[in-house]
C-alpha cells in the first residue's frame, strides 16, 4: 500500500476533502448553464476540486506545484480528456491570450501573489478562490469597511463574498474557516479608460493617511471648497474614517474632484 504524502508546510498544504464543499464551489466557479472554455486551476493537490471543475470546462489546466502530488493526479484524470494536469508552480504561468476564468484551493501564504497573477492577466474573466475567510471578507466589505486593493480595482472588477468552508472540511485541519471570494471583470467598466489614472491617484491619496482623515488627506491635492461639495454629493461625513467609505462613495468623490 502507497504511503500518504506528508503535508508540506513549506507549501502552506491543506487539502479539501469534503465532497460536498468542492461541488458547492465548483457551482459558484461556474454557475449552471455556462462552461468554461478555459479554466486554470491554483494548486490542484489531490484532485478534489478538479473533479467538480471538469465537467463544467471545455479545457481544465489543473496546475500543482509539488511533484509528489502530480504523477497520482495525472493517472487519476487520464481518462478525463478536458483536463491537463500541469506539474509547475501556478505563479509562473504565462496567463493566456483568449478569456480563461481561474478557480482553486489557494495556499493561505500565496494568497496576495496569485491574487495580482490575476489582476494582471488581460484576459482573465472572472477568478473562483477558496481563502483565509478573514481575506475573503476583508476584500469584499463584508466588515463593513474597504481596502485599498478593492477600491482602487473596483471600475474594473466586482469583488463578491459567495460564502464560507469550515476548516473542518480541510486535511490537516487549518487554524481558521475559509472563504469564497469571486473576482469579476466587467463587461463595460465603471470608468473610461483616461479616467484610470486620476482613479489612481484619488484613492492612493485618500488611503495614504496623512493629515489624518479623509477629507485632510484630499485636501493635500484639493481645495477645502472642492472636497466639501465632494463629501455632500457622496453623502460622507467630513469625519468618516477612509475604510469606511464603499466604492460607490468614491466613484461620486471622484467625479466632483477628477481633472
Amino acid at each position: 500500500m502507497a504511503r500518504p504524502t506528508r503535508v508540506s508546510r513549506a507549501l502552506s498544504q491543506n487539502f479539501l476533502a469534503d465532497r460536498a464543499a468542492a461541488d458547492r464551489f465548483a457551482r459558484l466557479a461556474v454557475p449552471q448553464g455556462r462552461e468554461a472554455p478555459l479554466l486554470l486551476e491554483v494548486g490542484a493537490g489531490k484532485g478534489a476540486l478538479t473533479e467538480q471543475l471538469a465537467p463544467r470546462c471545455r479545457r481544465l489546466l489543473a496546475y500543482e506545484i509539488d511533484p509528489r502530488l502530480v504523477p497520482a493526479l495525472r493517472s487519476r484524470f487520464s481518462d478525463t480528456p478536458q483536463v491537463r494536469v500541469v506539474g509547475e508552480d501556478f505563479l509562473t504561468a504565462r496567463p493566456p491570450r483568449t478569456p480563461f476564468s481561474v478557480a482553486g484551493n489557494v495556499p493561505f501564504s500565496r494568497t496576495a501573489a496569485i491574487v495580482d497573477w490575476c489582476l494582471r492577466a488581460p484576459a482573465l474573466t472572472d477568478a473562483t478562490l477558496l481563502t483565509q475567510l478573514e481575506y475573503a471578507r476583508k476584500r469584499t466589505g463584508d466588515y463593513g469597511s474597504w481596502t485599498l486593493l478593492t477600491v482602487l480595482t473596483w471600475p474594473r472588477y466586482e469583488w463578491r463574498l459567495l460564502g464560507r468552508v469550515g476548516r473542518r472540511s480541510f486535511r490537516p485541519v487549518p487554524g481558521v474557516d475559509a472563504g469564497i471570494v469571486r473576482i469579476e471583470r466587467r463587461g463595460t467598466p465603471l470608468l473610461d479608460a483616461g479616467a484610470h489614472e486620476s482613479w489612481t491617484r484619488l484613492v492612493e491619496l485618500g488611503f495614504s493617511g496623512v493629515g489624518g482623515s479623509l477629507h485632510a488627506s484630499l485636501r493635500r491635492a484639493h481645495t477645502r471648497r472642492r472636497v466639501d461639495a465632494a463629501f455632500r454629493t457622496a453623502g460622507l461625513d467630513t469625519t468618516v474614517l477612509v475604510g469606511g467609505v464603499p466604492p460607490g462613495a468614491w466613484l461620486r468623490l471622484h467625479e466632483g474632484l477628477a481633472p
